[in-house]
């Protein structure tokens, strides 16, 4: 059972950033320009009692291109096509204005349960202004204020008031994975060829894609689930125009997924937004494959030299393996699943306590951490505590001596000592004695 999804709709300034932070319960910022790191969120997990969702903040949505109202316009609609309760944000201290009642009777059309939160409550003007938002004509009326934390508890309920208590849920043990990208690099069409059939509606056109679907396969007696994220229920260039509403469809994917397969045009060659997206996969630690599609249309190149231009562009993923291939022709896609069932393996690879300990042992020895105002990092004791992805804590004397750099030397000897080609890995530092 998915989460249940709320959108934050309004105009701009209204707070929706301050109350989507709010929500979120942390200050979702940038803080470095290293590529694949996000530079705005707009959607994001949220836990409010026993209940967890996902939240989307459409003031991330910027169209630079289209005037105002039509902005606005589109915000609304990818909120209502994404979200099951909308809450609709109006600025208190101003009062309505002629772009509330556009977002209104946008809304208005939508079958989704709508909440007006009115923000900026803790202002006089808000306070007298409040009975002028009835006019708006929805049921669910919170006045609230989001840098005041006023109204907060009464706003949460009644979002989550008919949300399902969550569930702890079966696992599957199929492994799932997603097929995520740019909009048109062939997503569509390489679920089609590995499922061998037309089973969802592919175009040269963006944004023909009809809908999201998770299929199942069998391939060598094992079914496993395939994620297609290029899903569009409203067709239209307008939508999938907007690289963050394909984002936000992949980063859907991605919470499902084991393992992503970053979709790369082999003709338009790599973007921006690819190393983006291949980020997201890596900060949510899923394996990662990045697939080369259209190869049968590159003529001046060799692989060996894009693997080189993809490693150098992609130095963030260089454990990440590298399928070329062929959607249409489907040539060299014999070569894909071969590659998604090792990183599934190595994904939830366990390594033996005592023999994690000898390479980790010999590998300090080999290069000693550098010391600091005459103190040097010590290792006591590794050992790998999860797996999806692997996990390793190493229990050390100060774990404000880890420098960055040793960290990596560290997580490139683990690379070179076991199998874990296409996925992430995550070193935690606890001083002994540490209980948490």
């Amino acid at each position: 059972m998915s989460k249940p999804t709320v959108a934050l709709v309004g105009r701009p300034n209204v707070g929706k950033s301050t109350i989507f932070n709010k929500i979120v319960g942390k200050k979702i910022a940038i803080i470095e320009d290293t590529p694949g790191v996000t530079r705005d969120r707009l959607y994001s997990e949220a836990t409010y009692n026993q209940y967890k969702f996902n939240l989307i903040d459409t003031g991330g949505i910027d169209i630079s291109s289209e005037v105002f109202n039509d902005e606005i316009k589109i915000q609304a609609e990818i909120a209502i096509e994404e979200a099951d309760v909308v809450v609709f944000i109006v600025d208190g201290k101003e009062g309505l204005t002629q772009n509330d009642f556009v977002v209104r009777d946008i809304l208005r059309k939508s079958k989704k349960k709508i909440i007006v939160a009115i923000n900026k409550m803790d202002h006089k003007e808000a306070q007298e202004n409040i009975y002028d938002f009835y006019e708006l004509g929805f049921d669910t009326y919170i006045p609230i204020s989001g840098i005041h934390n006023i109204g907060f508890i009464e706003l949460m309920d009644a979002i989550t008031m008919d949300f399902p208590q969550t569930q702890e849920e079966e696992e599957d043990q199929r492994l799932k994975f997603s097929i995520i990208g740019r909009p048109n690099v062939g997503k569509s069409s390489l679920m089609n060829a590995i499922l061998n059939e037309e089973r969802v509606v592919v175009s040269d056109i963006a944004g023909t894609t009809r809908d999201s679907v998770d299929s199942v396969f069998k391939y060598n007696g094992e079914e496993y689930v395939v994620i297609d994220t290029a899903g569009m229920r409203k067709k239209g260039k307008v939508f999938e125009s907007i690289e963050k509403y394909s984002l936000l469809r992949s980063l859907r994917a991605i919470d499902r997924s084991d393992i992503c397969l970053v979709v790369i045009n082999a003709e338009e060659g790599i973007k921006e937004h690819d190393k983006h997206i291949a980020g997201l996969a890596i900060e949510k630690g899923k394996g990662l494959i990045l697939v080369v599609n259209k190869w049968d249309t590159v003529d001046d190149m060799t692989m060996n030299d894009y693997t080189k231009l993809l490693r150098n562009e992609f130095q963030f993923a260089t454990y990440a393996p590298i399928v070329f291939l062929s959607a249409l022709t489907k040539k060299r896609l014999h070569t894909l699943m071969p590659e998604i069932i090792k990183v599934g393996e190595n994904i939830q690879r366990e390594i033996k306590t005592n023999v994690l300990n000898d390479v980790i042992m010999e590998a300090y020895q080999l290069n000693l951490p550098p010391s600091y105002k005459t103190k040097r990092l010590k290792i006591y004791f590794t050992s790998q505590t999860g797996i999806k992805p692997p996990k390793f804590t190493f229990r050390v004397n100060n774990k404000g001596l880890v420098h960055f750099s040793y960290e990596r030397y560290l997580e490139n000897k683990l690379r070179e000592n076991f199998e874990l080609t296409g996925t992430p890995i995550t070193l935690q530092f606890k001083n002994r004695g540490d209980e948490s």
